[in-house]
């Protein structure tokens, strides 16, 4: 009795000591990037009022990377995020002018939900792959945001801001945040979300209705992508609309996000992880901002930073296919 006891104490310390271990590394990591920076150029670079600037805009790709989360999860991608967000965003403008913050609240969640909606619908039944799907649908919102403006620029009106600054954006982008946090830990989408990505057929034979799942991943990540839009209009004030696949550079910073949740999900912090990681990015781009480094070095080493990370902090398992 007392053995099994111990046991299941060390198993409770294993537990937590891992989790806070991921959590340490994250912030160890943070603290490295910001010193390299602070060191080149200590006068334009990680000030106070700087870093709660990286914070506020690392924390709207947080919002998306979170809903991109349930899609990478389950071993599919979603590459009309960008295209999602330029059309939400649009039409949050719009609607604002006529409704207020209902308008600029409803507009984008409603949009992007709808948009994860048609994409998993398509996905499921015309049986293409995921990608493929999405940047073809893609294209198509990209149409559609163009026709909604006529190639003009959509303003929102100066008193609808409030999302795009303290507190307002933080408190919405926590709102987020717990709500996909509860939806990992405590519903039958997390625990099936593993499942799908781990093994499909498996899961399909434990008589885990995949399709429906998949379904709702892709709705999960929409209704995200359409907070993602509030906050990014708020904090950019305008938007244009986009085609030839000119959205498409928008889903990357969000997929890097959830990159750091797919590697630190094994310490059970996937969320804090997309958060912390959003803002390694953030610092790394704005570190090379502050030293006036050229875009495609910003790239290229931002590039290689994500490889490092996610290498170091993946553990490879001898005789596994790397897909």
């Amino acid at each position: 009795m007392s053995s099994s006891t111990d046991f299941v104490k060390r198993k409770s310390i294993d537990v937590y000591f891992k989790k806070y271990f991921g959590i340490l590394l994250l912030i160890l990591l943070t603290v490295i990037f910001w010193f390299i920076f602070k060191v080149i150029s200590p006068h334009n670079f990680g000030t106070p009022g700087r870093l709660l600037s990286y914070f506020q805009s690392s924390l709207i790709y947080a919002v998306g990377g979170c809903g991109l989360y349930f899609i990478v999860a389950m071993g599919l991608w979603d590459f009309s995020i960008g295209a999602n967000l330029v059309l939400s965003s649009i039409l949050a403008c719009y609607f604002s002018q006529h409704y207020g913050y209902l308008g600029l609240i409803l507009a984008p969640i409603v949009s992007g939900t709808l948009i994860g909606l048609l994409n998993g619908i398509v996905y499921i039944n015309f049986h293409i792959p995921s990608m493929i799907v999405t940047v073809g649908l893609s294209l198509i919102y990209e149409s559609l945001s163009v026709f909604a403006t006529q190639g003009q620029e959509q303003i929102l009106g100066p008193n609808y801001r409030a999302f795009g600054t303290y507190p307002y954006n933080v408190i919405l982008a926590i709102c987020a945040f717990v709500f996909v946090s509860l939806v990992i830990k405590y519903t039958k989408m997390g625990t099936y979300m593993y499942a799908i990505g781990s093994n499909e057929y498996l899961a399909k034979n434990m008589g885990v209705d995949v399709n429906k799942f998949k379904v709702l991943s892709y709705i999960l990540c929409g209704f995200l992508v359409g907070i993602m839009s509030i906050l990014n209009i708020s904090y950019g004030t305008s938007m244009t609309a986009a085609s030839g696949m000119s959205s498409m550079s928008m889903n990357f910073t969000p997929l890097m996000g959830t990159f750091f949740g797919m590697s630190f999900r094994k310490y059970g912090t996937p969320v804090i992880a997309i958060i912390i990681g959003e803002f390694i990015i953030s610092l790394i781009f704005n570190g090379f901002v502050a030293i006036g480094a050229p875009t495609t070095i910003q790239n290229v080493v931002t590039g290689i930073a994500l490889l490092l990370i996610v290498t170091i902090t993946t553990k490879p398992v001898r005789g596994i296919v790397v897909k």
